[in-house]
């Protein structure tokens, strides 16, 4: 049996944008003094989602009206230059993988046993039928670079030490977002839930991020659950199962060769 066009555009964009997982496998500095100035909490939460490498086992649930999807991965990456995403489940998709090298992603297709690389039209549509973007899972700039911020609320609200920080477009920064408002837990610098705005400070998406543990060694939201404004019985989760940090990982291993290593799905 051989794919269609469309299946084999399915996959790709199943795979075209699974990369940002990988920038939420991160350490999460503690505040090191009591002033805290609202970019330094910015550059906090940026690092969050980055590490000098990782490895993490990962589920991502879709719900929609119409159907749900449960996916299981595993993914390495090495900073935000390299990545590699492969899935273990179901079986229909197993073995699909996605490789992120420098500026290039490629994608795998285990089934007709062919590597496509993916263009930058395809960076800003849904992928998969989740509530992510491409251009969501492959973003490498930071909101800190992107953004000014300023913190708008510094206090207690529903029993919880908060900073409240909005984030606006910085002149001819390359982002879709008019407004982004993130709060954050204040003693660890944790954050608990992102609204995103367009242009007309129109409420689109919210990012919640619960379950906050010990994951290879540091604190951090083990689930995020991103849900859209105009279907709000719809979301996605991102669920971390596992995760190490941190690892030895050299620049080699993220290669085209090994996007079909069947070692890899085990």
């Amino acid at each position: 049996m051989t794919f269609s066009g469309r299946k084999v555009k399915a996959c790709v964009f199943i795979l075209s944008g699974i990369l940002v997982l990988l920038l939420m496998i991160s350490a999460y500095p503690g505040v090191s003094h009591a002033e805290t100035t609202a970019r330094e909490i910015l550059e906090k939460v940026d690092d969050m989602w980055r590490g000098t490498s990782s490895y993490a086992e990962m589920t991502m649930e879709v719900v929609t009206a119409h159907w749900e999807r449960t996916l299981k991965l595993r993914a390495w990456s090495k900073g935000k230059e390299y990545s590699l995403v492969l899935i273990t489940f179901p079986k229909k998709e197993r073995g699909l993988a996605s490789l992120k090298v420098q500026n290039d992603i490629f994608n795998y297709l285990p089934r007709v046993n062919r590597t496509i690389r993916v263009p930058s039209s395809m960076m800003m549509g849904s992928w998969m039928g989740s509530h992510f973007t491409n251009d969501d899972l492959v973003k490498e700039s930071r909101m800190s670079d992107d953004y000014t911020v300023q913190i708008a609320f510094e206090g207690i609200r529903d029993g919880l030490s908060i900073y409240e920080l909005v984030l606006l477009p910085k002149p001819e920064a390359p982002v879709v977002w008019g407004k982004i408002e993130i709060t954050v837990e204040k003693t660890e610098l944790i954050p608990i839930k992102s609204l995103y705005f367009d242009e007309d400070e129109q409420l689109i998406r919210t990012m919640d991020f619960t379950d906050v543990r010990i994951m290879g060694g540091r604190k951090i939201p083990a689930t995020l659950i991103l849900v859209p404004t105009d279907k709000p019985d719809e979301r996605t989760f991102i669920r971390y199962d596992s995760m190490d940090f941190d690892i030895d990982l050299d620049e080699s291993f993220f290669s085209l060769r090994n996007l079909s290593r069947r070692d890899l799905v085990q």
